[in-house]
């Protein structure tokens, strides 16, 4: 298949209206040879070309500056650009393809005088062409000069192929006859490198007109139109990710497209064609390495391996010390190799593509070698993620595990930022790697994949290789790799609901700490982090709430950024549910709340974390009588990050799952949720407590109150909280209101115990106040209740109580305590219940009103409709919202994008967000969800 050069295409005469018979005109060059009139030929347009009107009206500038400056790699398509530009052109243009630079200077005045003989520039006879190849006469550049200057309408003369000329005397010789003319021409350059001429004066002067690499690069939708001019019809979408493959680079895009015509399936093809088996690598080898020198092309090939690199890495890979200049003169000459800032480089990504596979086929077995050499100086340089990438390529697992160990980096497939990175770069390490680092690795693999069994395994292997090493003669530091041992026990221990292992852990890697640079420390806070969140969540799983606290609030206000946001959210989100399982649930709710902001602030991908604040978030609404908001975090919190799934979130999400279908009335789903086993080596306390309450409460709904008491008695010894007021239901509910009594004077206030629980206390009390005939006593401590249920929006207490309440309901000063949360009232929810425990979810939640259930203990037979779209789970972060509000204004993504100076990917990932937080699933649902909820 013949591949278009758009640079350097075989120029055809065209029959140019500007082509001149002057009789004057010489035949032949200094040397005696006859001009080549193609040399002088606009080039012919193909049929496929594509017109790209932003770059046609910049170039349109030229005809208003001195110079004018066309700068980009082979295949960039400059000089099919231009010669669409001067078909276009009013007045005089001379073309000169200058491909006889190398002949002298002789011969390339001579071919420039002749190019603009058919635009009307002649000199006198005699004096109008150089004699001599080599040299030219200064009196000769000087007439040139002068008869331009005369010229009412200046010439423009385009220099096609302007990087040919390296002689400096030739590029002194154009200066000055550009300056001397004056503003009878308008020079034209379309170069590969950077000219020979002073351009800061002509830029400090604003005579400089340029179109470089960056603008000549096809953006998707003109790769899109290019593609169909080719019969290809290709998704913008598809179109892009082309783009970002080939940075636009035109001569690819339409070999690509040139070669998807052949094949039966165009769009697979764009999308997985193999640059080295294509005529885009025969045009980048015969175009650019072939015309290097061999160091050059020696240099190329090694660093392709490399995804960025600097002068001292290219020398550590070819073992030279002339780096630094040879990319420097690549970069300049637009050779494929790009500067990025800070004397570091990269390779085209096509360019890449094609010499590592030239690499491999000329010297088969040298790129695992590059790649190690690579890793062992970037190891030296600090540089862990490209030392870890150049040693797994090197298949040197050893030397890589070691890296990520002796960094203290292992924490990392924990952090939810580069986790999968680290877990896929060591999916391929290979079982014969031996020795502590690698088997930490797989136990850190195993571990954060929630297989303790295996992990733990691999654990001890490495203890024992560890302890080998500190026997021998001259052992090495260990203390990085025995603090990543401590950190993983504690992992193990929280996995498995193991309290005192977790403990011992943290106390050894407090002694170790003392072991370790401080400046590694520093680097991997998220160590610190993991540790005190393991030993946190072990802590809470054994019931030991005060002590499990202390050791999440240091998590929650660890610093360390994207590093640590997910341990953060994590360890809000447990001491959320602590405050939940004590009754408090608008601490719960706000706590839970701040949680799910300190992912996603950093952009890690939604739902990020464990999933623990979402489940106390459901519990809230459950008790608020929010079933369908209550569903729909359930639904979000069943994807949690595999390495914070423990017994704590295994046991929080049963008892969610199974409140829920109570409050449903689905008595059977309810006791089915608690069913399933919680993996651990000892049992939680309030998680058993919190299941007895779960079959407790299906017991009562049942009308069993005396299997419910029975099964409750053997916690009361326990718990001095929820199981008593559960027992004190169920022996009210057996028509015992004095032992309800009496168990409920067991409480003690100790201002642990939230209104969750007091809010049902007082509740039975009142209930057992009326079945004694002191109806006084009850309205009383109604009102109590409602009092202290209003701040957070507490209504199951009052649909579980049953129908007595219902006459107490209507009179007048409880009706008024009632009214807006709990009973109809308002058409907009509550006005009242704006406090701590309040939030716009809340208000949605709080307009189905209150219909108690006819049976004492019993959940109501029927739930308040909820017609209403579900509520917001959570707001909306800034950012959100300003997404939100151009999508209101009919912008596309990349309007939005453009808009707000960010990525497409990243309104991607906002929209995502947003229509997640909304319960929607399309643009216009979201707008007019939005707009419903005041957003925008």
């Amino acid at each position: 298949m013949a591949g278009p050069d758009e640079d350097d295409p075989e120029p055809t005469a065209s029959a140019d209206p500007r082509a001149s018979d002057d009789p004057r005109a010489a035949e032949a060059d200094p040397r005696g040879d006859p001009y080549l009139r193609t040399r002088f030929a606009i080039p012919a347009r193909p049929a496929t070309f594509l017109r790209r009107d932003r770059l046609v009206t910049h170039l349109d500038q030229a005809l208003g500056t001195p110079l004018t400056m066309v700068n980009g790699a082979a295949g960039a398509g400059k000089t099919l650009l231009l010669a669409d530009w001067a078909a276009g052109v009013e007045g005089p243009l001379a073309w000169f393809t200058t491909d006889a630079a190398d002949l002298g200077p002789g011969v390339f005045w001579a071919y420039l005088i002749e190019a603009l003989r058919p635009a009307g520039v002649t000199l006198p006879p005699g004096g109008g062409s150089p004699a001599d190849a080599s040299h030219v006469p200064q009196t000769l550049l000087a007439r040139l000069a002068a008869e331009l200057s005369t010229r009412e309408q200046p010439v423009v003369l385009v220099l096609d192929e302007y990087d040919r000329v390296t002689d400096p005397e030739i590029a002194e010789q154009l200066e000055f006859v550009l300056h001397h003319a004056g503003a009878g021409l308008r020079l034209v350059l379309v170069t590969r490198t950077e000219p020979l001429l002073p351009l800061h004066r002509y830029r400090a002067a604003g005579d400089l007109t340029e179109i470089r690499g960056a603008e000549l690069a096809f953006t998707p939708e003109e790769a899109a139109a290019l593609l169909a001019l080719h019969g290809l019809t290709l998704p913008v979408s598809a179109a892009r990710a082309l783009v970002e493959r080939t940075r636009g680079w035109a001569a690819g895009l339409r070999l690509c497209a040139l070669a998807a015509q052949e094949d039966p399936d165009p769009e697979r093809y764009l999308k997985e064609f193999e640059a080295d088996r294509s005529t885009v690598a025969d045009f980048l080898l015969a175009e650019v390495l072939k015309r290097q020198s061999p160091e050059i092309q020696d240099l190329l090939l090694r660093v392709s391996v490399l995804e960025r690199f600097g002068p001292e890495l290219a020398n550590a890979l070819t073992g030279r010390s002339d780096a630094g200049p040879l990319l420097a003169g690549l970069h300049r000459d637009n050779a494929f190799v790009e500067h990025l800032g800070h004397d570091s480089y990269r390779l085209h990504p096509l360019f890449g593509e094609i010499l590592r596979a030239h690499l491999r086929m000329r010297e088969p077995g040298l790129e695992p070698e590059l790649h190690g050499r690579a890793a062992r100086w970037l190891r030296r340089s600090g540089s862990l993620t490209e030392t870890l990438g150049h040693g797994a390529a090197a298949g040197d697992w050893e030397f890589t595990a070691g890296a990520l160990v002796d960094d203290l980096a292992i924490g990392r497939l924990f952090t939810g930022l580069h986790s999968d990175d680290l877990v896929e770069l060591f999916a391929g390490m290979a079982p014969e790697a031996h020795g502590p680092a690698p088997d930490l690795v797989r136990a850190a693999r195993d571990l954060a994949r929630r297989d303790p069994d295996h992990g733990l395994a691999h654990l001890h292997r490495a203890e024992q290789a560890l302890t080998e090493l500190r026997r021998a003669a001259d052992p090495p530091d260990t203390a990085a790799a025995e603090l990543s041992c401590a950190l993983l026990k504690a992992l193990g221990a929280r996995l498995t609901g193991a309290e005192g292992p977790a403990e011992e852990a943290a106390e050894a890697a407090v002694r170790l700490r003392e072991r370790i640079p401080a400046r590694l420390l520093d680097e991997h806070p998220e160590v610190t982090a993991l540790l005190q969140a393991h030993l946190g969540s072990a802590l809470l799983w054994a019931g030991r709430f005060e002590e499990a606290r202390a050791a999440l609030t240091e998590v929650a206000a660890c610093a360390g950024g994207a590093a640590t946001a997910l341990l953060r959210e994590d360890a809000l989100g447990r001491l959320a549910l602590i405050e939940q399982l004590n009754g408090w649930p608008g601490r719960a709710e706000r706590t839970a709340r701040t949680a799910m902001t300190e992912t996603e602030r950093f952009g890690l991908p939604q739902p990020a974390g464990s999933g623990v604040a979402r489940l106390v978030l459901a519990a809230v609404a459950v008790d608020r009588n929010e079933l369908r908001r209550a569903h729909a975090l359930l639904t979000v919190a069943d994807a949690p990050h595999a390495a914070l799934c423990d017994p704590v979130l295994e046991a929080g999400r049963a008892l969610a799952t199974a409140r829920l279908h109570l409050a449903r009335g689905d008595i059977r789903a309810a006791l089915a949720a608690t069913e399933p086993a919680v993996a651990a080596v000892t049992e939680s306390p309030w998680a058993r407590t919190q299941t007895a309450l779960v079959a407790a409460a299906a017991h009562l709904a049942a009308g069993r109150p005396e299997a419910a008491a029975e099964l409750l008695e053997e916690r009361l010894p326990d718990d001095r909280g929820p199981a008593v007021v559960a027992a004190a239901r169920a022996r009210l509910a057996a028509g015992r209101p004095d032992a309800a009594r009496e168990l409920l004077d067991r409480l003690r206030p100790d201002g642990r115990t939230g209104p969750a629980v007091t809010v049902r206390a007082t509740l039975v009390r009142a209930q057992a106040a009326d079945d004694t005939g002191d109806p006084a006593a009850a309205r009383r401590l109604i009102a109590q209740a409602l009092h202290d249920a209003r701040r957070d929006l507490l209504r199951r207490p009052f649909l579980e109580a049953g129908p007595w309440i219902r006459p107490f309901l209507t009179t007048a000063p409880l009706r008024a305590l009632a009214e807006d949360w709990l009973t109809p009232g308002s058409a907009h929810g509550s006005t009242h219940g704006s406090g701590q425990g309040s939030t716009h979810g809340s208000a949605q939640g709080s307009t189905h009103g209150m219909n108690p259930g006819p049976a004492s203990g019993s959940t109501p037979a029927s739930v308040p409709p909820e017609d209403r779209p579900p509520p917001v789970v959570e707001e909306l972060s800034g950012r959100e919202r300003d997404v939100m509000l151009r999508l209101s204004r009919m912008m596309s993504t990349e309007e939005i994008a453009a808009d707000l100076y960010v990525s497409v990917n990243t309104v991607k990932t906002h929209l995502k967000s947003a229509y997640r937080k909304l319960s929607v699933n399309r643009r216009n649902d979201a707008v007019r969800r939005a707009r419903e909820l005041g957003l925008i």
